[in-house]
């Protein structure tokens, strides 16, 4: 298990979000870079033995860029972006209530 930093380091503890933000950058990274190889392998060696190869290593290389996106902007269920306050009072208040953070109001 990682250890916190010390407080005289220079470095700030990393919080939950950031941790999550950086994990999902890695896999996005990893499966972009395993796009490049896939494509560029294909063309560069793999052709010169089998074409028919080649170009299924480009179709796998073609399916990854989308889900590499869809696995960086997912939001998990730790994620509380729905309780953003909106800006205006009284719908905040209202959604307040309907979370059950707040008593309902009197009539």
């Amino acid at each position: 298990m990682r250890q916190p930093p010390a407080a005289g380091d220079g470095r700030a503890a990393r919080t939950y979000a950031e941790g999550v933000y950086a994990r999902r950058r890695h896999v996005y990274f990893w499966m972009m870079g395993a796009c490049l190889v896939l494509f560029v392998g294909a063309w560069a060696v793999v052709r010169l033995f089998s074409m028919p190869v080649a170009v299924g290593m480009c179709v796998v290389a073609m399916v990854i860029p989308p889900f590499a996106a869809m696995m960086a902007n997912r939001r998990g269920p730790e994620d509380r972006w729905w309780d953003d306050p909106s800006g205006d009072p009284k719908s905040d208040e209202w959604w307040d209530e309907l979370d059950g953070k707040k008593r309902p109001r009197e009539r």
